[in-house]
């Protein structure tokens, strides 16, 4: 059983913005380099930043409470430690995010709640990806089940919609929740498929706009019987990626 890889993607900033990426290079045991490196928190999170640690995602800022997050879209100077974010309400912003986290916050406030969830820092733990798991992974989403969703809901679906990492194609629809349990070779990689990746209400979101307009959720229950959609991988063969590389599931 074999694919291809179409495209790759990181977060900078968890639920601030997507990346799309012409290669990376991977680690063993390690999250996708540079994504969710950051993640804003709000005002009744319980991050500790004088301890800081993996915590849970409803302690961030997300798309889940926030939809219009979602049209956010990112590019990420790795040298420069220099970061843009783009919306269709705001003005780009460029800056520094382990020296300017407070600009970043300013520029989130027309788009952000004003009552309770008010995000006030952006965090990091260091050595930790604040990834949706509690140990490190790799998102994998299947071209051929975003379309299949689609389909059953009668629209186009962005893929953004699902904010992975590694996007495949040529497999079939829903293929992916089999290989739970499986490896996954991916070029010169090799991950282990742990888990399906449950979704929340950020995917009902247009990333265009930010504005709800699809109700993903119910459709998952009807097509698959739950709120999944893509799988978590490990890395455990490390090595560099690029699109168009050969996709195989292993045993």
């Amino acid at each position: 059983m074999t694919g291809r890889l179409a495209h790759i993607f990181r977060h900078p900033i968890k639920a601030h913005g997507r990346e799309e990426l012409a290669s990376v290079v991977l680690s063993a045991g390690a999250a996708l380099p540079w994504d969710r490196h950051w993640a804003v928190a709000h005002d009744l999170s319980k991050f500790d930043p004088a301890a800081p640690e993996w915590t849970p995602c409803p302690n961030f800022q997300r798309g889940a409470r926030t939809p219009a997050l979602m049209a956010i879209e990112a590019q990420f100077d790795e040298e420069a430690s220099w970061l843009t974010l783009t919306h269709p309400l705001l003005p780009p912003l460029s800056f520094d995010p382990a020296e300017e986290g407070a600009k970043l916050i300013d520029w989130l406030r027309p788009i952000s709640p004003t009552d309770r969830f008010v995000p006030v820092a952006l965090v990091r733990a260091p050595g930790v990806a604040m990834t949706d798991s509690d140990y490190p992974t790799v998102s994998i989403k299947s071209l051929a089940s975003n379309a299949a969703l689609g389909a059953h809901l009668g629209m186009d679906l962005s893929i953004h919609r699902w904010r992975g990492n590694l996007w495949v194609d040529g497999f079939a629809p829903w293929a992916e929740f089999d290989w739970v349990g499986k490896h996954l070779r991916v070029g010169k990689t090799v991950l282990e498929i742990r888990e399906r990746v449950g979704r929340c209400k950020a995917t009902s979101a247009n990333p265009a706009t930010g504005v709800i307009d699809a109700d993903t959720l119910r459709a998952l229950r009807e097509v698959v019987g739950e709120q999944d959609f893509g799988v978590f991988g490990v890395v455990v063969e490390g090595g560099a990626i690029m699109p168009g590389d050969k996709v195989e599931v292993l045993g």
